[in-house]
């Protein structure tokens, strides 16, 4: 299993929706889902450079790791990607936008091979939808944000 750090960005429009990415892993084709936007950290970076760096690159939205704080959550998970198990800790950082039109131009590889969508999604659609989604826990993660 493979140990690495990773930083996501819960990113929310005015209409308290959150950008969910779709995509599936490159070993299994037919095993799709809806992610935040995120992943591991290059060497040397702190979680928010991370985090501000992913959102760039997968969504075209250009912030400082300064205007994205102090992570709201941390976790740590298990998954398999690509035939290959990881064990990952990830911060979650919050980002509020009046609005966002998610921009692809800069996906690496990987992205494009597997990322094939975006969505933004309200509360309501998350608990409703019968779609896989990571973290699970996100519907109580969303709340909590909504909630203050």
């Amino acid at each position: 299993m493979r140990s690495r750090r990773a930083a996501r960005v819960l990113l929310l429009d005015s209409r308290d929706r959150l950008l969910l990415l779709h995509g599936h892993d490159p070993a299994r084709p037919d095993f799709d889902y809806w992610f935040t936007v995120g992943g591991g950290l290059d060497p040397g970076e702190t979680p928010a450079q991370g985090a501000a760096r992913e959102l760039l690159e997968e969504t075209g939205l250009a912030v400082s790791a300064d205007e994205l704080g102090r992570p709201v959550w941390s976790q740590v998970t298990r998954f398999s990607y690509g035939g290959e198990w990881f064990e990952q800790e990830q911060d979650f950082f919050t980002l509020r936008v009046a609005s966002w039109e998610v921009r692809v131009d800069q996906h690496d590889e990987v992205e494009r091979a597997t990322i094939d969508a975006h969505r933004w999604w309200s509360l309501g659609e998350i608990e409703a939808t019968t779609e896989r989604y990571y973290p699970a826990e996100l519907p109580g993660l969303l709340r909590g944000i909504l909630e203050g």
